[in-house]
């Protein structure tokens, strides 16, 4: 009842609303179309005042992770734990900054002065900061790069974001990067289309630390008849201080052309530093004044000694006639739309405290200090060492007085992909929350270290419980490790806000708890993907003998190249044999599970897949369907796989398995590949990549090498 009448609302309160006269509706359009093309004609030779005071959405462009709140801009991802982030604002017209017919010289460049205020600050004291805030004038709108040092203003090539070479940017920056010969971590600097600055000032003896948390203003002065820009900075958001922290005798003419968007981006790498813009205004002079009110902006006067151009009062009029019709109906939708947020909220806090929500599900991931995880590993005591990988090693830890006082604690290895890794993983579990994923803990980095904190799974990873002396694992709960796993990567793939990709999903990745269910772990190669976004190219990474054969050949990773590792590890599961095993005749030769399986079902003998060690104690119509269901999902051609809501349907007996072709379907690579399956297989040698697999140096590796392409 309450959600029916939660969507009645607005249409009722628009019922109550009075329409406008048509006449007058359209008087104000034809007034406003007048306006805009008035605007247009005259942009290109005025003079621009912006005060964020008075923009509303529709003069501003929001690109990456920015948002909009209580008149604030936040640049950055708001988040409790290390995340990789990179947001812009900026305005959505363009700014003149060179003259056209109204002035005397064509190719005159404005002056600017910009003012703002704003916060960087960090909600884990002592945490690593980084990146940074910039203000630039762009001549795209498109204007979001990578982040890390090059501040969401440029890409990882070293060259600007989708904008050739003519973006302007003073950077205030938080980290010192060798590679952009930061001068500290503290510190302003001028970009001309590189993110290595052409000047730069260390803060420090201006008494401003720019990650202090504090409010801090700054202003930038630019004047095209000097050449020359400085940057002003001040705790104060009133009084320009009357020394300079950067002053640069420089000419920007060869990078200012024409019409150019005015912004503000910021970026993170591995860190949960937030970037907040407060307040902001923008000015050119240098042009006459304008003689109409542009989208975006201010009543203020200018500081400038340009005279307004006269205008006759007949516009006026019709501007005046346009915003006392509009004006009330404009209210009027804000008051709906507000009205409904406010209910909305209201029934969802109802909800929660009916039950509706578990406290459990609020809780996230905590800091840990280095002091204390080393204390429960005994100082990373190599006794302590339950797991190991290509991103690090795993140990136990016990943490007196915690409710829940076994951990484990995988730390990183210091490799620049290990940090990339760590972030990732960090960044996707933290947010997710399902009875058959190892929830995590907790996180570190601290002096230097790289520490992820998950709950303890005393049984270890299905690998050893599948091919360990003795084989522990009943045909019950193999079959409900099948059907966990399948649950929860529906839920990855289809119930998240964002699908989640794992990429890596094999048997040693698989653990288990004390009642034997199975938890899904090591999100180091992880990717979130928008419902609505397609695939993009990525380093192929993962493990020999679990990789969809399209994702070798084109490296886009999707919901479904997860469905075929789901299927090698469901035939693992029945079958009790690796994805690549020797073979039982004694030859050299290796064979594939895949295929092995699938000659035995061509044959018509499918039941003899199952793992001898079962000596026959299974149910022989579950140990079919999952056969079944592996080699659905193990299907080369990725559009014949079944979603994973399909798989938990069938797992639940809600549907039958899809019928399955005797002969396993051939498959046909495109000349563009990037590489043969012979040379990937050549290449991946013994390298392991992509999570670690349980310490036991007396068997063999459990599966075939990780690579990355």
């Amino acid at each position: 009842m309450a959600t029916a009448a939660l969507r009645l609302l607005p249409l009722l309160l628009l019922l109550t609303l009075p329409a406008p006269p048509a006449a007058a509706a359209a008087a104000a359009l034809e007034t406003a179309s007048s306006v805009a093309a008035a605007a247009a004609a005259a942009a290109a030779a005025k003079n621009v005042s912006i005060d964020s005071a008075t923009l509303s959405l529709a003069d501003l462009t929001l690109l990456g992770d920015s948002f909009l709140r209580n008149g604030s801009v936040g640049l950055t991802r708001e988040t409790g734990v290390p995340s990789s982030s990179a947001g812009s604002v900026l305005c959505t017209q363009p700014v003149a900054f060179r003259g056209g017919a109204a002035t005397t010289n064509a190719t005159a460049v404005a002056s600017f002065a910009v003012k703002f205020s704003f916060v960087i600050a960090n909600p884990n004291a002592g945490a690593a900061g980084g990146d940074g805030i910039a203000f630039f004038v762009s001549p795209g709108r498109a204007t979001l790069g990578t982040t890390g040092g090059y501040l969401g203003l440029f890409n990882s090539s070293g060259g600007p974001a989708k904008n050739g070479s003519a973006i302007v940017a003073v950077e205030f920056d938080t980290m010192a990067n060798p590679e952009f010969a930061d001068p500290s971590d503290n510190h302003v600097g001028l970009d001309l289309g590189s993110p290595v600055s052409a000047a730069a000032a260390d803060l420090a003896a201006s008494g401003i630390d720019l990650k202090s948390g504090k409010l801090t203003t700054a202003w930038i002065d630019y004047r095209s008849a000097d050449r020359r820009l400085e940057v002003f900075l001040s705790y104060a958001t009133a009084a320009k201080p009357k020394r300079p922290v950067l002053s640069v005798a420089v000419d920007l003419s060869p990078y200012l052309n024409g019409q150019m968007y005015v912004g503000f981006s910021a970026s993170t790498e591995g860190s949960t530093q937030q970037h907040i813009i407060k307040e902001w205004t923008f000015q050119t002079f240098g042009f006459p004044s304008t003689a109409y009110a542009s989208s975006f902006e201010s009543n203020a006067t200018s500081n400038t000694s340009e005279q307004a151009v006269p205008v006759s009062t007949a516009p006026h009029k019709r501007v005046g006639l346009a915003l006392g019709i509009l004006g009330p109906v404009a209210l009027a939708v804000a008051f709906v739309f507000f009205a409904w947020v406010s209910i909305k909220k209201l029934i969802e806090l109802t909800a929660r405290n009916d039950g509706a929500f578990s406290p459990e599900l609020l809780k996230g991931p905590r800091k840990f200090s280095y002091k204390e995880l080393s204390a429960a590993t005994r100082g990373f005591h190599a006794s302590r060492v339950v797991g190991k990988g290509a991103f690090g090693t795993v140990y136990k830890a016990a943490m007196p007085g915690a409710a829940t006082t076994t951990y484990a604690v995988k730390r990183s290895t210091q490799a620049h992909q290990s940090r990339s890794e760590f972030v990732a993983e960090l960044s996707v579990i933290a947010c997710l929350r399902h009875k058959n994923l190892v929830q995590l803990e907790g996180w570190c980095d601290d002096k230097g270290e790289l520490l992820l904190v998950y709950e303890y799974m005393p049984n270890g990873s299905l690998d050893k419980a599948l091919y360990g002396e003795p084989c522990t694992l009943s045909w019950p709960q193999r079959y409900t490790v099948a059907a966990g796993i399948a649950s929860v990567l529906s839920y990855l793939h289809q119930e998240c806000e964002q699908r989640v990709i794992h990429r890596d999903i094999k048997t040693s990745n698989i653990l288990l708890d004390g009642n034997l269910s199975p938890r899904l772990g090591d999100f180091g190669l992880a990717r979130l993907m928008d419902h609505n976004k397609s695939p993009v190219s990525t380093l192929t990474a993962g493990t020999m003998g679990y990789l969809a054969p399209e994702y070798l050949q084109s490296g886009k990773a999707t919901e479904q190249t997860d469905v075929f590792s789901y299927g090698v590890v469901v035939l693992e599961v029945c079958c009790g044999r690796r994805p690549i095993d020797k073979d039982e005749s004694g030859g050299s030769k290796n064979v594939n599970l895949v295929d092995w399986v699938w000659r035995l079902h061509g044959e018509d003998k499918l039941i003899e897949a199952a793992d001898a060690r079962l000596a026959g104690e299974f149910d022989h119509d579950e140990m079919l369907r999952l056969l079944l269901v592996g080699l659905s999902c193990a299907n080369p051609n990725c559009e014949e796989r079944p979603a994973m809501r399909r798989v938990v349907q069938i797992l639940n007996r809600e549907a039958e398995p899809a019928p399955v072709p005797r002969k396993k379907p051939l498959l046909v690579f495109s000349s563009s590949a990037s590489m043969k399956l012979q040379e990937i297989a050549f290449s991946c040698g013994d390298d392991v990549r992509g999570g670690y697999s349980v310490a036991n140096p007396t068997s063999p590796k459990s599966e075939g090498a990780d690579i990355e392409r």
